[in-house]
């Protein structure tokens, strides 16, 4: 007897605060430029795109196209995005550059 799989949605995982910014984190730790946008995109989906479209001024064609997992926003539409879904982007010192490129040649 054959299984019947159903596909997984992580936007219905994503119901508080809390769970979003976890979610976040980790698609930040993966460096992947492709990967944090499409990230935010299932964010966006959870808060329900047509009120992020809403706040941003963009139309949710461009939101679904822009944050799809072969899309490429701008830095513009990320940042108005993240700003509607309250979520915030910092830069911390990561050290100096030419010490962790030797200690990651040496390993």
């Amino acid at each position: 007897m054959a299984e019947t799989l159903t596909r997984f949605d992580p936007a219905e995982g994503l119901a508080s605060d809390e769970a979003v910014a976890v979610f976040m984190e980790e698609a930040f730790r993966t460096g992947d430029a492709g990967y944090i946008a499409h990230a935010l995109g299932v964010v966006a989906r959870a808060k329900g795109m047509t009120q992020i479209a809403h706040e941003t001024g963009l139309s949710r064609e461009q939101l679904y196209r822009s944050f799809s997992e072969t899309g490429n926003p701008t830095l513009k539409t990320t940042i108005a995005v993240m700003r509607a879904l309250g979520i915030a982007l910092t830069a911390t010192s990561m050290g100096d550059p030419k010490s962790s490129t030797a200690a990651q040649g040496a390993a």
